[in-house]
């Protein structure tokens, strides 16, 4: 809470020094930074509208199951395919993340879902197969994948 606040007092104290400092150059900064709020808005929304849809819908003794730590390497598998195929931006992700975590998932399972969903591109291997070729898109994507379980082997090594 403390920091929450300190951060905002910070970058309103940055701002109002802007302003003075020349108040048309921060006028256009506001309104870029207004636009890419109003381009981010919806997609941020419908995201979150899906998480409170699939958490009302799960129960946190389902996630529990599903990806709780007594899902096992059945929890990371599943985590990893979900990730590997789904496209989701960082900043939606990681809320959502939290969530699980909070509803009753593993560390191990979601840092395989957050790692697949970042690394391995499997909607996106069309368009990376046009610029890349079929064989990098492969190694590439498959690394990301073996990445992501050892990533998720090594956080449950630490965490749990």
């Amino acid at each position: 809470m403390i920091f929450t606040l300190s951060i905002y007092i910070v970058t309103t104290a940055l701002l109002l020094l802007s302003f003075f400092k020349n108040k048309t150059k921060t006028k256009i900064a506001l309104r870029k930074s207004w636009r890419s709020f109003e381009n981010i808005l919806p997609q941020f929304l419908s995201v979150l509208m899906l998480i409170g849809i699939i958490l009302s819908i799960l129960s946190p003794e389902t996630i529990s199951m599903l990806l709780g730590k007594d899902s096992g390497w059945f929890g990371v598998a599943s985590a990893s395919l979900i990730g590997s195929i789904t496209l989701i931006p960082g900043f939606i992700a990681f809320p959502l993340a939290s969530a699980l975590l909070k509803s009753g998932a593993a560390y191990a399972q979601i840092a395989a879902f957050i790692s697949t969903l970042m690394m391995v591109g499997v909607v996106t291997f069309p368009m990376e197969i046009k610029f890349f070729g079929k064989k990098s898109t492969l190694i590439r994507n498959s690394f990301a994948f073996v990445f992501s379980i050892l990533i998720a082997v090594i956080i449950e090594a630490v965490l749990e």
